[in-house]
C-alpha cells in the first residue's frame, strides 16, 4: 500500500520554525498578577535651615520601594517668590505626584498644589499648614518659646539662621551631637519673607492630606501641628521625634508617604 505524504509533512528545518513563528498565535507568558498603574512620583520640598540632602535617608527607602522621587532645593526666599518656583518645577513632572513638605515647606505645597495637574495627595512632615490670608509668622507665634535666631542683613532684605549653639536643642534634638552640629554649620539662611508672606491658597481642601506629628518638636509645638492638621482635615499619625524627623526616623516618614501615595 502506497501512502501519501502531506505536503506540510516535508517542510522541515528553518522553513518550518519560521512558519510557526507565523502561524501559531503568541502565548501569554506573564502568568503573574496584572501589573497595576505606574507609581506616582514623590516630590520632597525641605523647609528652612535645611537643603534637599536632608530627604537621603528617606529617598533611599522610597527609591528601594520602586517610586521615582525628586527633591527639589527650596530657594527660602519668601512664600510667594517659593510657591512660584516650586509650581514651575512641577510642570515639568508628568503624571500623578504626591508632595511632601516638611516644615516650611508644608506651606509651599499648600499653596503651589492648586495650580499643579495630577496632585494625588499631600502630605506634611512637622509641618505649616497655613491658612488662606494667614503668614507662617502668625502660627510660629504659637509656639513657645520662640526659636533662637540669629538675623543678617542682605540686599532686599534679611535673613535669619538658627544660633549653631542651641540648633541641637532646637532643632535636632533626637541626632547625636555631631550630627546636630555639622547640620548647625551648614544650615541655609531663610529670608524674613517666608514669614511675612501671606498663603494664598488652600490646597488640602480639595486634595487629600496626611500629616506626620513629632513629639518632641522644640522648632514647631505639636499642639500647634495638630491644630494645623486638624482644620486642614489630614489622616493624622504621631511620632517621637524632633524637627529632624527625616534623618532621626526616616522609616517613620517613608511610611505616611507611601501611605499616602497608595
Amino acid at each position: 500500500m502506497r501512502f501519501r505524504i502531506p505536503r506540510w509533512a516535508a517542510i522541515t528545518g528553518a522553513t518550518a520554525v519560521a512558519l510557526l513563528s507565523v502561524t501559531v498565535p503568541a502565548m501569554a507568558t506573564d502568568i503573574g498578577k496584572p501589573a497595576g498603574p505606574p507609581k506616582p512620583t514623590v516630590v520632597l520640598v525641605h523647609g528652612a535651615w535645611t537643603d534637599s540632602s536632608s530627604w537621603g535617608r528617606v529617598i533611599e527607602r522610597l527609591r528601594g520601594d520602586g517610586y521615582p522621587v525628586r527633591a527639589i532645593a527650596n530657594p527660602l526666599q519668601g512664600l510667594t517668590s517659593d510657591t512660584a518656583y516650586l509650581s514651575s518645577y512641577l510642570t515639568t513632572i508628568q503624571g500623578p505626584k504626591v508632595l511632601v513638605g516638611h516644615s516650611y515647606g508644608g506651606a509651599l505645597i499648600t499653596n503651589a498644589a492648586t495650580s499643579a495637574t495630577d496632585v494625588k495627595s499631600l502630605v506634611y512632615i512637622a509641618a505649616f499648614i497655613p491658612a488662606k490670608g494667614e503668614t507662617i509668622g502668625e502660627l510660629a507665634a504659637k509656639s513657645t518659646p520662640a526659636l533662637p535666631l540669629v538675623s543678617t542683613p542682605v540686599p532686599g532684605g534679611t535673613e535669619v539662621t538658627i544660633d549653631p549653639a542651641q540648633f541641637r536643642t532646637a532643632f535636632a534634638g533626637d541626632l547625636d551631637k555631631t550630627t546636630a552640629a555639622e547640620l548647625a554649620i551648614t544650615q541655609r539662611p531663610v529670608n524674613t519673607r517666608a514669614v511675612t508672606d501671606p498663603s494664598a491658597e488652600e490646597g488640602f481642601r480639595t486634595i487629600p492630606s496626611w500629616a506626620l506629628i513629632t513629639r518632641q518638636d522644640h522648632a514647631i509645638n505639636p499642639d500647634v501641628q495638630r491644630f494645623m492638621a486638624a482644620r486642614a482635615n489630614a489622616r493624622t499619625t504621631e511620632v517621637d521625634a524632633s524637627h529632624s524627623v527625616m534623618l532621626s526616623r526616616p522609616g517613620a516618614v517613608t511610611e505616611i508617604i507611601e501611605r499616602a501615595a497608595r
